[in-house]
């Protein structure tokens, strides 16, 4: 039962755990439940009180649930390729450039990650032989990451599957996909994601 000071009586109601994922961890694909629990916290946040803001919890945690589940058929096809989809993301962002490679900072700000995000996704990268290292010619205080013949061929093996398996059909009704991405650019604008 909800105190007035919004504090729910733990003995008598059980903290509800939202499904909420953690972009680090390793998922395994969903299994089927006999009900929704995103609905049923969202009937639980109404009778506590809180229906005033039960969609917005319901429509984050979908959110969260929805990218823990396209992780897990996203990871499904990398996997064999030794590939994370942030360095995925490192690979295409190289193969996308002019000249096949950017300087490591330019590459965390268009990624929008941490420079030592970039700095371990390019180290797994170059053992590879997927990324080498390069002085910048003008700026001896910066370094590039290059993609190589076989990054390239990874990156686009990868593509090939993935296009196939999860972007040909992310799991939506084809008239919901361009309507899910306007709303989820305009959440981004919103938050100056851009």
């Amino acid at each position: 039962m909800a105190r007035g000071n919004g504090i729910v009586d733990s003995a008598i109601h059980p903290p509800i755990r939202p499904a909420i994922f953690w972009s680090t961890a390793v998922v395994s694909p969903p299994k089927p439940l006999p009900t929704d629990p995103i609905a049923e916290a969202h009937r639980q946040w109404t009778a506590h009180g809180w229906g005033g803001v039960a969609d917005g919890m319901a429509a984050v945690t979908s959110l969260m649930r929805a990218q823990q589940i396209l992780l897990a058929r996203v990871d499904e096809i990398l996997r064999p390729l030794d590939l994370t989809f942030a360095r995925y993301e490192l690979l295409m962002l190289l193969l996308f450039s002019r000249r096949g490679s950017l300087p490591l900072s330019r590459i965390g700000s268009l990624l929008q990650v941490h420079p030592t995000s970039v700095t371990s996704a390019v180290d797994r990268l170059e053992a590879r032989g997927q990324v080498r290292r390069q002085p910048h010619p003008t700026d001896r205080r910066a370094i590039l990451a290059e993609i190589t013949d076989d990054g390239r061929a990874t990156a686009l093996a990868a593509t090939e599957k993935l296009n196939e398996s999860v972007f040909a059909d992310p799991g939506l009704p084809e008239n919901g996909v361009r309507e899910l991405v306007d709303l989820l650019t305009d959440l981004r604008s919103r938050a100056g994601d851009f």
